[in-house]
Formats: structure tokens, C-alpha cells, sequence
């Protein structure tokens, strides 16, 4: 009966969670939904009202179309280059539609040299593009045999009205920015990085290195998974910001992209993966004499604790300005504790009076990995 009662709870508990941070979500996704909503309103209104008056039958619905199309662009940059890229497709498949027609008549024989072309013709990274040339071109040159030539131009000034104004007004309104973005998926990785380090002191000051070492690997191989949406993230925060006339009015943004901060924390990852490896190895390997001494194995317990600690200090706003003075002692007391830890570990080993000689391979990759781990924050710190 006790079961039966914890089960319901602990499953509306989940639940309650999960409309919390659904209500969140939706809070704070909210303004930007707004905006985007405005400046489709706005980019379709001024499109409509420049091209009704030339369009055939005051209705020009490619204009709008392509004006939503460009004004939803996740940025300023890429907004440009699709409608380049449109305009230029349905130009080349307006000229492909009047060469084949004057060569061929509309005929399926015209239809056939389009799609051969289309095929063949350009790169095939490109195959988008070719596809909406041959799609522009049959519809083209299917309009030829109703409607005059000249009326086949109408079709690609629309597009680019509708380009110039989607661009427009994704430019001129409130352009998108993706930085803060780019932070908290910095962050995220930061924070991952720091867990991981310090449950693996945790674990190793609580003797679990055997029960713990396979866990810390799988959690140091999914690391990776952060790093490419973290990347993904830097790439379209640096792209928001070409182009971008907020940047005009806060210029000092263009320097907070948070790139050299996620190859510090890459970097960081290669050394937690060894590090977890290592430990890993060793934690089932069959010969008793390499495995690591508790005392050296208290000693890196503590250590992985303060990289932990200073890898999640490292992407907080306090250790970027410079202003957090207690963050860098402990990361300079951290660097300096594993300077002279290791030289101890080395003059042991030089004297043959280690307590677990067999391991000293094992010592050396360990005091290696976090050695460079901190190097590299102490080096991004200085800068």
C-alpha cells in the first residue's frame, strides 16, 4: 500500500515539473514570437502596398510570399543570401524558359531540355537551386503559351519587391541577435565540465572508483553532444552579427561571442575524457600492482574538486571582467598545489619509493591531463 501511494506522487511531481518549465518556455519565448509575428505583419503590409499598383490585378501574392520568406530568416546575413539566391534562380529560370520556347516551341520536347539542364547543369551542392530553376522554367513556360513575354518578367520583379522588403525590415527591426544564446550553451558545457570533474573527486575521496569509473566515462563521451550544439550556437551568434544594425548602436557586443572561451572548454573536454579513461583502465585493470595508491588517489580527489570549481568559475561574469579576485586564487592555489604535487610524485618515483611503482605510468597520464587542463584556464584568465 506504501508503494502504491509513492508511485502517484512521485509521477505528479514529474508532471507539475513539467508544466513548470513548459509555463517558463512559453514565458520566455513569448516576446520573441511577438516580434517575429510584427515584423511579418510589417514586411507583408509594405510589399503588398509596393507592388499592387503594377501587379496584374492589384494582387501580388509573390511579393508577399517572398517578403515572409525573407523576413523570418534567422538573420540579417542569411535573409541577403537567400534572397540573392532566389531572385538570381527564378531570373535564370525565366531566361531557360524563353530559350527553350524560342529554340523548341512549348513542347515536351522544351519540358525535357529543362530538366535535363536542371539536372546536369551547376554544382551538385546546389540542388535546391537547380530545382527551383526547373520548377521557375515549366512554369514559365507554361504561361508562354497563354499570356504575352513581357508578362513573364512581372513574376521576378514581385520576388525581388518582396526580397528588398523582408530584408528591410529584418534589418531595420529590432534584427535578430543569438549571444545570449551562444552564453548559455557555453555555460552549459562549462557547468557539465565542472560536474563531472568534481563527482569524479567525490567518487575518488569515497573509494567508489571502482563502482564509479565506467559512469564517469559515458558522462565524459557525451560531452561531445554539448560541444556541437554549443558550436552550433557560436556559428549562428556570429553570423546574427554581420550585418546587423544593433551592432552599430552597441558595438561592444561584436567582441562577445564567447568562441574563445568554448575552445578553452574544448580543449578542457579532450583532458576530462582522459582523465575518465585513465580511470576507467585502471579501475578494472587485472593486475593489482598498477592500481593507484589511496593516498594519490585522495590527493587527486582534491584537485579534480578545485579544476571543477575553476572550470565553472571560468564562463561566470565576474571571472570575465576580472572582477572576481577569490575565483583566481583559488585557480592560481590549484595550479600551484599540482606544480608541487607533481614534482613530489616525480622525486618519488626517481627514488623508487612509491608506494604503487607499477602504476607510475598511470600517474604520469593523470597528472598530465589535469596539469594542461589547468594551464589552459590560467592562460584564458590571463588574457
Amino acid at each position: 500500500m506504501q508503494h502504491s501511494t509513492i508511485l502517484p506522487e512521485r509521477v505528479m511531481a514529474k508532471a507539475a515539473g513539467a508544466m513548470r518549465h513548459l509555463a517558463h518556455r512559453m514565458r520566455s519565448e513569448r516576446p520573441g514570437h511577438v516580434v517575429r509575428g510584427a515584423k511579418a505583419l510589417i514586411a507583408a503590409l509594405l510589399a503588398w502596398g509596393v507592388a499592387a499598383a503594377w501587379s496584374p490585378g492589384g494582387s501580388p501574392y509573390l511579393a508577399v510570399a517572398t517578403a515572409l520568406l525573407m523576413v523570418n530568416a534567422s538573420t540579417v546575413y542569411q535573409s541577403v543570401t537567400k534572397a540573392a539566391q532566389n531572385v538570381v534562380a527564378k531570373l535564370a529560370g525565366l531566361v531557360l524558359a524563353l530559350a527553350t520556347a524560342w529554340l523548341f516551341g512549348v513542347t515536351a520536347g522544351s519540358v525535357a531540355v529543362i530538366a535535363v539542364v536542371a539536372v546536369l547543369g551547376g554544382p551538385r551542392r546546389r540542388t535546391d537551386d537547380r530545382l527551383q530553376i526547373a520548377s521557375t522554367a515549366v512554369i514559365a513556360l507554361a504561361a508562354t503559351a497563354t499570356a504575352p513575354v513581357g508578362s513573364l518578367v512581372v513574376p521576378v520583379l514581385q520576388t525581388l519587391t518582396g526580397a528588398v522588403a523582408g530584408i528591410a525590415v529584418n534589418a531595420l527591426v529590432l534584427p535578430p541577435l543569438y549571444v545570449d544564446e551562444s552564453e548559455a550553451a557555453v555555460r552549459e558545457v562549462a557547468h557539465s565540465i565542472g560536474a563531472l570533474l568534481r563527482d569524479m573527486g567525490d567518487g575518488l575521496a569515497e573509494r567508489n572508483l571502482t563502482a564509479k569509473a565506467h559512469t564517469w566515462l559515458h558522462r565524459a563521451r557525451t560531452l561531445e553532444k554539448r560541444l556541437t550544439h554549443a558550436e552550433e550556437r557560436l556559428r549562428q551568434a556570429d553570423e546574427s552579427l554581420r550585418w546587423n544594425t544593433r551592432c552599430v548602436a552597441h558595438a561592444r557586443r561584436k567582441d562577445v561571442t564567447y568562441g574563445e572561451a568554448f575552445r578553452i572548454l574544448r580543449g578542457a573536454t579532450l583532458q576530462v575524457r582522459g582523465i575518465a579513461r585513465t580511470l576507467a583502465d585502471n579501475a578494472h585493470d587485472r593486475h593489482a600492482d598498477h592500481h593507484l595508491g589511496q593516498q594519490f588517489l585522495d590527493r587527486y580527489a582534491e584537485t579534480l574538486g578545485l579544476a571543477g570549481a575553476a572550470v565553472q568559475e571560468f564562463v561566470e561574469p565576474g571571472a570575465a571582467t576580472g572582477s572576481s579576485g577569490a575565483s583566481r586564487d583559488r585557480l592560481r592555489g590549484a595550479i600551484d598545489g599540482v606544480l608541487v604535487w607533481h614534482d613530489t610524485m616525480t622525486q618519488l618515483i626517481g627514488r623508487g619509493s612509491l608506494t604503487k611503482p607499477g602504476a607510475w605510468y598511470v600517474y604520469g597520464s593523470l597528472m598530465t591531463d589535469v596539469e594542461r587542463l589547468l594551464a589552459d584556464l590560467d592562460y584564458a584568465d590571463a588574457r
